[in-house]
């Protein structure tokens, strides 16, 4: 984190989303300030907490992937939760803790991930020697079988292994609280238990290959510090999204599901303020977690928040919505573009896919008319017009004689001919 400066977030958070220049910033100065707050003295460290983030735009304008690809450049356990899944009906959604636990499972993950590539080479080694103490043969020479091994000749070679299975997953329904951690407890007590009662079973050496690196990975992380680091790095790292804040902000003078939607807001409160949250790892404190709401706020204003949780929110920005010009730019400007997605598609059936700039233009034009006419879902609308663009071509693919596909303005123009007039007549259709 230390070698990307505000600006290179920026630069580096553009390859990918287009426009929202305000929100970039924002959050590019919100990391930079994490990397600072751990240089300063011990003792003021503590004080130093996250200036929070409130993104305010329409669906379909880069909240999320802002988000999701600022967790990216970080290497920060991320979790992205939806404020609405915690005021079903009535109040049987889930536990509002759940999000630090999600947090610290994600944290644990990276963490292992990490630890494991960093112990790969070593593993390879033992279940090498492993696999050739079961091929040994008499007649043959370790160092024949050995480049045997590495060749994938023996793949197909079948090995007596003890195999260790391995339960189903157990889920546990309801609402109670921690209702999640009954399950992840009861889940590691059965997978205990069957790991105590191997047996021996034949298995094709690429089948134990794998079976066996997963066990030496196993022994050789060791994950008390796994669990120590992923703790830290959650409590001082973390990053929660929480989308669609504003379906339960409070409509003024209104009764009934609004005091559901207020009582979300005041669970939510403790955890952004900081709070110490139960896990199976021990205690994590959310005081330094970054958190990032978003929502549309069309029907209701930031205002109708409860004053404690605007306050946990300072940084407000605002996205704006897509127009032409940004449409055009998505499709081909950001690494992994649809354009470019689609020209990979073809690429594997042989047919080397083209468009023209002014056909980029048509698209991007129609899908601005489409989100206008109906409803304004932002870059998402590109999907359904590349994939009614491009159907024929898609279904064809295998058996076309012609390799080469340009698409032109014309083209674009006869394949989405009736598009908006679909549009403009669905709104009537039940």
């Amino acid at each position: 984190m230390r070698d990307l400066t505000p600006r290179q977030i920026v630069a580096e958070l553009g390859r990918y989303i287009i426009g929202q220049e305000e929100a970039k910033r924002a959050v590019a100065i919100a990391l930079r300030n994490r990397w600072r707050r751990t240089q300063v003295d011990e003792k003021l460290r503590g004080e130093i907490v996250p200036n929070n983030i409130i993104m305010i735009g329409p669906t379909g304008v880069g909240k999320t992937e802002i988000a999701r690809r600022l967790a990216e450049l970080s290497g920060a356990p991320f979790v992205k939760v939806e404020a609405s899944k915690f005021t079903e009906v009535g109040y049987v959604g889930r536990d509002v803790e759940s999000i630090v636990r999600d947090l610290v499972e994600q944290s644990v993950h990276m963490v292992r991930q990490e630890r494991a590539a960093q112990v790969e080479k070593q593993a390879l080694r033992r279940v090498e020697k492993h696999l050739l103490d079961l091929l040994a043969d008499g007649n043959k020479e370790r160092k024949i079988l050995r480049q045997q091994l590495r060749k994938g000749e023996l793949d197909e070679q079948l090995v007596e292994l003890d195999v260790r299975e391995r339960p189903p997953v157990v889920e546990v329904f309801g609402p109670m609280v921690a209702a999640e951690e009954v399950s992840r407890n009861l889940q590691d007590a059965l997978s205990g238990l069957a790991n105590q009662d191997g047996r021996k079973r034949k298995v094709s050496v690429s089948e134990a290959r794998r079976q066996l690196l997963q066990d030496e990975i196993e022994q050789l992380v060791d994950m008390s510090a796994v669990v120590a680091e992923a703790v830290t790095r959650a409590e001082q790292m973390g990053i929660v999204f929480v989308d669609e804040i504003d379906k339960i902000a409070s409509e003024a003078g209104r009764v009934g599901a609004e005091v559901s939607r207020e009582g979300v807001q005041r669970d939510l409160l403790p955890i952004v303020e900081g709070a110490a949250v139960s896990t199976r790892y021990g205690t994590v404190r959310t005081d330094h977690v970054l958190f990032i709401a978003a929502g549309a706020f069309h029907a209701v204003r930031p205002s109708e928040l409860v004053p404690e949780l605007q306050g946990r929110f300072p940084i407000r920005v605002e996205l704006n919505a897509l127009g032409e010009e940004e449409l055009g730019r998505i499709l081909t400007e950001p690494r992994g573009a649809l354009v470019q997605q689609y020209a990979a598609l073809l690429e594997v059936e042989g047919i080397k896919l083209r468009f023209g700039p002014e056909a980029i233009k048509e698209i991007a034009r129609v899908a601005h008319q489409a989100n206008l006419s109906s409803e304004n879902i932002g870059a998402r609308r590109l999907r359904a017009v590349m994939s009614a663009l491009l159907d024929e071509v898609l279904f064809d693919a295998p058996h076309v004689k012609k390799k080469h596909l340009y698409i032109s303005r014309r083209y674009v123009c006869d394949k989405l001919r009736d598009m908006l007039e679909v549009e403009d007549l669905s709104r009537y259709v039940l």
